[in-house]
């Protein structure tokens, strides 16, 4: 019988990632806050249609969306969903399915390439504020300073590693035999995943 208490430490990091704005016209608030100096991360289109636009105050490690919908969660980055969904559940939480999004809106389920940005779940406060779960193990490009690597806890360290043991064991099945050099393997690894570069053959 476990003595944790519902107060204590979480087993898996949850990182307040994206704040939504809401706006009315998203092209004059994007040009607004590049104007202030903040960085574009992205602006593209998903899946179901809707537009991604993501900007960041100088220094800040939190971002912020600009939406001109309804629906304004706030955006919790975690590097394994379920991992996360099962603790809130275990906390008494109700947390919807893991789901990804699809042309025709939320499809139940992971999504089947598993990609950053790509599997998601969401809950509620018991004041109807919408917190939505996304997981990602690789950084978009230029959403991360790429002179240096961070770890918020060991336990994002320790995810890290076992993202690139799996993958050395890739890489060593191509090449047939042992990698003497595995520790710089793995560093270049970690590096390259965390600044959403290329990762290595």
């Amino acid at each position: 019988m476990s003595t944790e208490s519902k107060g204590s430490k979480p087993g898996v990091d949850m990182k307040l990632e994206v704040v939504v704005i809401p706006v009315t016209d998203v092209d004059r608030a994007k040009r607004f806050y590049e104007n202030l100096g903040w960085r574009l991360d992205a602006d593209f289109v998903r899946a179901d249609g809707s537009r991604a636009l993501q900007l960041t105050p100088p220094g800040s490690p939190t971002s912020v969306h600009l939406d001109k919908g309804s629906a304004l969660p706030r955006f919790l980055i975690v590097n394994d969903i379920e991992a996360a969904r099962a603790e809130l559940i275990a906390r008494g939480v109700d947390v919807s399915e893991v789901f990804h999004r699809g042309p025709q809106g939320r499809i139940k389920g992971p999504d089947p390439e598993r990609p950053s940005y790509g599997s998601l779940a969401t809950f509620s406060d018991p004041d109807g504020n919408v917190w939505l779960l996304q997981q990602v193990t690789q950084r978009l490009p230029g959403r991360v300073d790429t002179s240096s690597t961070t770890f918020s806890s060991s336990a994002d360290l320790a995810a890290a590693l076992r993202r690139a043991a799996a993958a050395h064991g890739e890489h060593e099945k191509r090449t047939g035999g042992h990698d003497a050099n595995w520790p710089d393997w793995y560093a270049d690894d970690i590096v390259r995943e965390q600044a959403g570069q290329p990762l290595p053959e």
